[in-house]
């Protein structure tokens, strides 16, 4: 790169899953301020201006959670795609094949194996940019199959939502994973191995009725919308205006919902201070028993 480069604002291009280049300028979805995407990346993807939290890549999501950004990916069970045969103005097989090649993933999640603060653990994070990170099967099938690895190898579980809830084109099949997940993540929470849950812009629908809520603690990024239906359903079923800030994490903090709530630059420091916490508790109960 010139001084040319670093001084001319080059043609805006829409950013993708993939690494966006440093030479390229990215607009605050918040503010409307131009960024540029190398000054971007060092900030982990939040405004200089606003402190607005971009959505956050599932690789850097993951780098950024695991020790030195060192992680194994577990690989995950396959499932039947297309199951109802689903057509809305586009075949949902046909659906999938764009979002696959859009992403170079299959499915909305992705689940690392690695060091957090030193301590194996498991890393399950939620990938927006695919199908706004709705829950399928394949999804729910991730979950299961991490909360079950960390049950056999006695690992504490991570994960990072970000999620517009369940998948509309599986139908029952994707609301089944709701009640699936929560019993994947019960059982290992009986075995008294902690489940830290992060909830990131945006946690919502059928993720944040089931999987996301049930953590040992809860820790938001700061501004990160978090609830059930839409703002805007719920002001047309109640016929009445919600409240200023209703649904973004400082509100859930102010009443009792979350725990924590963190600037991106601070979450693996918290994470790892929660995380040693909940293991060093861990292992004394095992030890007393």
């Amino acid at each position: 790169m010139n001084w040319l480069t670093d001084i001319v604002r080059p043609k805006i291009q829409k950013t993708t899953q993939k690494e966006i280049s440093d030479d390229l300028w990215v607009k605050c979805p918040e503010c409307g301020q131009m960024l540029f995407s190398k000054e971007l990346k060092q900030s982990l993807y939040v405004c200089t201006k606003c402190g607005h939290h971009l959505r956050l890549f599932v690789d850097k999501r993951l780098k950024e959670l695991f020790d030195n950004g060192y992680y194994t990916v577990m690989l995950l069970p396959s499932v039947k795609e297309d199951p109802l045969k689903f057509k809305d103005t586009q075949r949902y097989s046909d659906r999938l094949k764009v979002y696959r090649k859009k992403t170079g993933y299959t499915d909305a999640l992705k689940v690392g194996i690695g060091k957090v603060a030193g301590i194996e653990s498991v890393v399950a994070a939620m990938d927006f940019a695919f199908m706004g990170g709705s829950m399928g099967t394949a999804v729910g099938e991730g979950i299961v199959a991490a909360a079950e690895y960390a049950y056999d190898n006695n690992c504490p579980l991570i994960i990072a939502s970000a999620s517009g809830g369940a998948r509309m084109q599986e139908g029952m099949l994707s609301l089944m994973q709701m009640a699936r997940t929560t019993a994947a993540i019960n059982r290992l929470k009986e075995k008294g191995l902690p489940y830290i849950s992060i909830f990131t812009d945006p946690t919502t629908g059928g993720v944040s009725a089931s999987f996301a809520m049930i953590g040992d603690v809860h820790i938001a990024e700061r501004g990160a919308t978090i609830g059930f239906a839409g703002k805007r359903v719920i002001e047309q079923t109640i016929r009445e205006k919600l409240p200023e800030g209703f649904q973004t994490a400082e509100y859930l903090k102010e009443h009792g919902m979350i725990d924590i709530v963190v600037e991106r630059k601070d979450l693996k420091a918290t994470v790892d201070k929660v995380l040693s916490m909940l293991m060093a508790n861990y292992k004394k109960e095992n030890l007393s028993a």
